[in-house]
């Protein structure tokens, strides 16, 4: 369902059975892991995170990795600031 490397790859799937029989397939929580060894990053300008998670990960889909590194509720938050520094997850992390 999930490509691999997405943030929901390793959430464990579970289901539910509807009141007329239908059997619903779902993601359980995602739990976002506790930040640590994390790197900095000064936010430029309309930056924008999968442009951040390229640069520093090389890999532009994995800005869902910049995010929980932040915190971020709002990801677009984190980089709405110029000049801000923002944590980036340390390689392996």
């Amino acid at each position: 369902m999930f490509e691999r490397g997405s943030r929901y790859e390793a959430v464990p799937d579970a289901t539910y059975e509807t009141s007329d029989g239908r059997t619903i397939r779902y993601k359980t929580l995602r739990i976002v892991p506790a930040p640590g060894g994390a790197l900095g990053f000064t936010v430029r300008q309309d930056e924008r995170l999968d442009r951040v998670a390229f640069a520093t990960m090389r890999d532009g889909r994995l800005w869902w990795r910049v995010a929980d590194a932040g915190l971020a509720i709002d990801p677009d938050a984190l980089v709405a600031e110029p000049g801000v520094v923002i944590a980036i997850p340390a390689p392996g992390r």
